[in-house]
């Protein structure tokens, strides 16, 4: 991976480490590449059964699109030509599908500003904690943009229609009060505790039961777009995939033998 996005797996944890702080972790390219090679990555090594997206230094997560960059590509007509922004889906879509699609769990670890895309990503994540100094923002409108990553189907989904609206066309900091308040923040830590508590949660989920975790996400997502009927079907379907697991049996005989079970993601 580039320098510019840290990847590390550990006891089935990958670690995913946006690496430009004194850019306030901003997405260039190469960061935009990076990042959506190493969350592919994750999602596709079957030792891998929990993610942690977070990054290095303490003012910002992400702060969407390095503008310095985009207004450069723009001149050069390197960024799709005609105006059309060729990040979006060359760079945006990949990554929040990887995070939102992948068949195990991804918690974030927002430890500053999430603005723009970078609040697409932490919103699709399973799982936000967030430091008590973090900010989020939408920021789209306040450079003549519409949402993107995702935004304008996962904030409803959080917040509710009308404020993700009003949020959308009025731009402004959202502190880490407000977002535990609304739900974008699962958690609010300590800035310094961070790191360490994204990581304890990110590791107990780790060791959990992967194939039920999968079946839980794919479950919600199918129920937030189909009828009653057939998110039951869907469930009658996912159960049994659940049901026939390893991780199944041991949990079963765990409460039968009153022991932790301890989980093989199978």
């Amino acid at each position: 991976m580039a320098d510019t996005v840290l990847y590390e797996v550990s006891d089935a944890l990958a670690i995913v480490t946006l690496n430009r702080p004194d850019a306030m972790n901003a997405l260039n390219v190469e960061a935009k590449v990076a990042l959506r090679d190493a969350l592919r990555a994750a999602a596709e090594d079957p030792g891998v059964r929990a993610v942690l997206l977070t990054a290095a230094g303490d003012r910002a997560f992400c702060v969407g699109q390095d503008l310095k960059e985009h207004i450069e590509l723009l001149a050069a007509g390197e960024d799709g030509g005609e105006g059309r922004l060729s990040t979006v889906s060359e760079h945006y879509n990949p990554i929040v599908r990887a995070i939102a699609g992948m068949a195990k769990p991804v918690v974030a670890g927002v430890n500053g500003v999430a603005a723009g895309a970078g609040f697409g990503f932490a919103l699709a994540a399973d799982h936000r904690i967030v430091a008590d100094t973090a900010k989020f923002t939408t920021s789209f409108a306040g450079v003549a943009l519409t949402a993107d990553s995702g935004v304008s189907w996962t904030l409803p989904r959080v917040v509710g229609p009308g404020r993700a609206t009003d949020l959308l066309l009025f731009p402004r900091s959202v502190d880490a009060r407000e977002a535990l308040e609304l739900g974008i923040a699962d958690r609010v830590v300590p800035a310094a505790e961070l790191r360490a508590e994204a990581e304890k949660t990110a590791r107990k989920l780790a060791e959990g039961p992967t194939v039920a975790y999968a079946a839980l996400k794919e479950s919600v997502a199918f129920g937030l777009t189909h009828s009653l009927e057939e998110t039951l079907e869907k469930e009658d379907e996912l159960q049994g995939r659940a049901g026939s697991s390893e991780d199944h049996r041991i949990a079963v005989q765990a409460f039968l033998d009153k022991e932790r079970p301890k989980y093989l993601g199978r």
